[in-house]
């Protein structure tokens, strides 16, 4: 059973929980191949015998849940966990399977987050706009867009709530149960949004913020949100105007046939089906810029927060992601055989955010009393060159080895071992 405090992950050895197995997928009719980034496929199985996955992985076939609902068209993995119904679509992958395929996820393995109807959009009718603070307003096709200068880079999109079903167990929050697997790591390809701003003429005077409005119909309009400008003009920031992601077109989910990137923030800024790039004086007034993805002080529920205006307070965005860390390995209804291996390997991940780097991993066996250097790989920095200039935009992996005994101990003395970075 984990519980969630800021930055590390505690997992009480008495109790465990089932787990099932989650998967994203993508529409035949719009996936295409592209020349794909160098990724190798793992071999074998993971922790729960499921074969690893290539890294462009998708599924074509239409699950019967989806059938009666406005999503019917889009193909998705049968055995999909639901984390709000049947609709809107949100899942994520069980958290071995996450781990264990490595530093870049399968399409097939991506967590989604969607408010509503995935949008049917075609590559030959979208277009995206760039207007406001620019001396020349911009309508670009997809080709427009593909036949600019294009980069790819390896980012982890992690969405606010990954872990919010642990703070649930303390204390209730408005947002629903995503477990510890609501993110994942693509290699995308797109144009810098930096580059497509200074094509526009933008007005780095007179403008503060870049908007941002996708295509889809939600109940409170469409979705968008903004990021401040310097940001969007930073040439070491990576902001980029996505299409591809592990060499494919994007799928349904993931924002076909565009969307945004933000290294270092949280998903919910990072508009899928992108239509509207705006440039203004002030941020985002878009409804779900203000009334989703904040963090409120303890005190403050729902209804305060209606009653008191707290929703408009801009220190209260979340923005950057915070650092954070959990374990993979022991899992759920995890048997340990004390017979067959005098040593057990903990592991599992962690991230930060801003560009920040995990500078250490560490766990206790004691509850919290005493603390233990795990082993720190950083893939990153063999496959991306966001680390050369400083910029660390994905997850790490942590490893610790340790007698199978002291595992035994920890379940039967404290009870509960933990991680923190």
């Amino acid at each position: 059973q984990p519980v969630a405090q800021r930055g590390f992950c505690r997992w009480r050895l008495t109790s465990c929980c089932g787990q099932r197995m989650v998967a994203e997928v993508a529409s035949a009719a719009v996936v295409q191949e592209v020349k794909a980034p160098a990724i190798e496929t793992p071999k074998g199985k993971d922790d729960n015998g499921a074969d690893l996955l290539p890294k462009n992985d998708v599924t074509t076939g239409i699950d019967e849940r989806d059938v009666n609902t406005p999503d019917k068209w889009v193909p998705r993995h049968p055995d999909l966990i639901r984390l709000t119904g049947k609709h809107p679509f949100n899942c994520e992958p069980p958290l071995s399977a996450l781990v264990d395929n490595g530093f870049i996820t399968p399409p097939s393995l991506h967590y989604v987050r969607n408010h509503g109807a995935v949008p049917m959009c075609t590559w030959s009718t979208h277009s995206v706009t760039v207007t406001g603070c620019v001396a020349t307003p911009l309508t670009l096709s997809m080709d427009d867009i593909v036949a600019l200068e294009s980069f790819t880079i390896p980012v982890t999109l992690v969405c606010a709530g990954n872990r919010r079903k642990e703070e649930n167990m303390v204390k209730q929050t408005i947002g629903f149960n995503w477990g510890a697997a609501g993110h994942a790591t693509n290699f995308w390809t797109g144009v810098r949004l930096r580059d497509l701003l200074i094509q526009a003429g933008v007005d780095t005077e007179k403008g503060k913020h870049v908007c941002f409005v996708g295509d889809e119909d939600l109940p409170n309009g469409k979705y968008g949100t903004s990021i401040p400008l310097p940001l969007a003009m930073d040439q070491y920031g990576d902001v980029m105007i996505a299409y591809y992601q592990n060499g494919i077109k994007l799928t349904p989910d993931h924002g076909y046939p565009v969307r945004v990137i933000i290294p270092g923030w949280i998903g919910g800024r990072m508009v899928k089906w992108l239509r509207s790039i705006e440039v203004t004086e002030a941020p985002s007034d878009n409804y779900y810029h203000f009334f989703d993805n904040r963090i409120m002080p303890p005190h403050v529920d729902a209804e305060l927060a209606k009653a008191e205006g707290w929703w408009y307070k801009p220190e209260y965005l979340f923005n950057e992601l915070n650092i954070n860390s959990a374990m993979s390995r022991p899992g759920h209804n995890e048997i340990l055989s004390l017979g067959r291996s005098k040593t057990y390997t903990m592991k599992g991940y962690a991230y930060s955010g801003g560009g920040r780097k995990v500078t250490r991993v560490e766990v206790s066996l004691d509850g919290g009393k005493t603390w233990r250097l795990c082993d720190v790989s950083y893939p990153e920095e063999e496959q991306s060159v966001a680390p050369s200039y400083g910029r660390y935009w994905c997850w790490v992996f942590w490893t610790y080895t340790m007698d199978s005994f002291e595992l035994l101990k920890a379940a039967t003395t404290a009870g509960e071992v933990a991680v923190r970075a």
